[in-house]
């Protein structure tokens, strides 16, 4: 490693040229490969390849202003008509102010580490026919392909846990601003996704820029590595976790990792913006596999594969599921009147025949604007259908006390586990799924701020409480 400063950053070796990876611990793509013209369908299909699917948690389906173009909660990657993935080539060591004039060439990728103000290295990267490559951040400029903004997290304590952030472009966040600044870099990552059968995806922190460089000033962690090449992380950086084992079989969580620039694995920072990296993790890739989840500090996106969504409900399923749990007629237990689940497209209106759930406890009511223990001056809404603060509630059926909330189907159906029936809900916010998913999500850590962690309902962000963080539902059938 190089520190700034020392004499072996002052005084580099000339020019070298990189036909290795960055990442040593995976083998160049093959060569002799070449285009055909159903280079990008399946052998003997016309439906293109689709490397995966990126799906924004917090958001049950769809952005609260609607999905528009590539802002939206999910986002599939294709196979795309031209290769246009990119490869490290050639290494430069040139004077800080010089590199603006380096950086010239327009067409050229290139990746900028400032060592000190007098010394800068600057790799060159050169177009790799055998990559696709996908970029997400926070810019809504045309390089982006997915463009990301901050999930407003619902825990009690507020979406960031209290911890002080770096923003973007490096100023503080949080802590009494009316709007705080995005902690989305702008450029946050790229996925490279091999064009050829297993069609593998690589995680990389830091995207290009409108002038297809990548920046990494004199503040931000960088090192040069044991064999004379470069690598980095970004300013609140790209942490990545892998499920333990299968995601959907076998649902465990694995452990969250920090993801370099050039896709090597670390340990966690001390904080998130520290500038010391952490442990190298040798025996840890980038390679994305179905349920690695990705956190953007601010925005954690989950990767299914395509064998991973072909054990997923559609939304047609969870429809059907929807008309099967109204079916059976489920009933009030104190008012005898019949519940019903309400269509998924009016997921945020509460309607009169609801069902509401005691989460301490499980049992299934109607709405009823009695049974307060705790908050006693709530107001109601007007049209009397819900309180405006739900406050602690004593269960008619067995006298437990505990917030009673409305309960919502889960319809972003690439967050399932599986395809079983809605028997569970997460505690507290009530979205309802399968046994499974419920079971996988509430032990999977999520990051907030610099340095907590904590599970929440991947449906809308909450933090869930509870022994559990979900509770099965007992519904009372008709009494008919």
């Amino acid at each position: 490693m190089v520190l700034e400063g020392s004499s072996e950053a002052l005084c580099p070796p000339p020019s070298l040229e990189l036909r290795p990876s960055c990442n040593k611990s995976q083998p160049s793509p093959p060569l002799g490969s070449c285009s055909t013209p159903h280079d990008g369908l399946f052998p003997g299909d016309k439906e293109p390849v689709k490397y995966g699917e990126l799906i924004v948690l917090g958001h049950n389906g769809s952005l609260a202003n609607g999905d528009k173009g590539r802002r939206r909660s999910r986002l599939a990657l294709y196979k795309r008509p031209k290769a246009n993935g990119v490869k490290p080539d050639v290494i430069h060591n040139v004077s800080t102010p010089l590199v603006s004039k380096a950086l010239s060439n327009k067409s050229q990728h290139s990746i900028s580490y400032t060592l000190s103000r007098s010394h800068s290295v600057i790799v060159e990267y050169t177009h790799d026919t055998n990559t696709d490559m996908f970029q997400i951040g926070r810019s809504t400029e045309s390089m982006i392909d997915f463009v990301v903004t901050d999930t407003a997290g619902s825990s009690t304590s507020g979406g960031g846990g209290g911890w002080q952030v770096q923003g973007a472009a490096g100023e503080g966040v949080g802590g009494g601003g009316q709007s705080a600044q995005s902690t989305i870099s702008r450029y946050a990552c790229r996925i490279m996704c091999e064009r050829n059968a297993p069609y593998t995806a690589r995680i990389y922190a830091a995207g290009f820029d409108s002038s297809k460089n990548i920046f990494l000033g004199e503040r931000a962690a960088k090192w040069r590595t044991s064999d004379g090449l470069m690598d980095g992380l970004t300013t609140n950086g790209v942490l990545v976790m892998h499920p333990a084992g299968d995601f959907v079989s076998e649902p465990a969580p694995g452990v969250w990792r920090e993801i370099s620039v050039c896709g090597n694995v670390f340990a966690l920072r001390e904080t998130r913006s520290a500038q010391q990296r952490g442990k190298l993790v040798e025996n840890e890739s980038n390679t994305l596999q179905d349920g690695s989840l990705i956190d953007l500090c601010g925005a954690t996106l989950l990767w299914r594969t395509p064998t991973g969504l072909r054990r997923t409900p559609t939304l047609k399923q969870l429809e059907s599921l929807r008309q099967e749990l109204n079916a059976a007629r489920p009933q009030c237990p104190v008012g005898f009147n019949t519940l019903a689940f309400p269509s998924l497209a009016r997921r945020e209106i509460v309607d009169k025949k609801q069902p509401w759930v005691y989460v301490n406890c499980g049992h299934v009511h109607g709405y009823h604007n009695w049974g307060y223990r705790k908050d006693k001056g709530h107001n109601v809404v007007p049209g009397g259908t819900a309180p405006a603060s739900t406050g602690e509630r004593e269960c008619p059926m067995c006298r437990r006390v505990g917030p009673y909330v409305p309960l919502w189907l889960g319809c972003e159906g690439g967050l399932y586990l599986d395809a079983g029936p809605p028997t569970h809900a997460f505690c507290p916010c009530g979205h309802v799924c399968s046994e499974k998913t419920v079971a996988g999500w509430s032990q999977i850590p999520l990051p907030h701020g610099t340095h907590a962690f904590h599970a929440a309902c991947p449906f809308c962000g909450t933090w869930l409480t509870g022994e559990q963080g979900h509770i099965k539902l007992i519904f009372q059938g008709p009494v008919d």
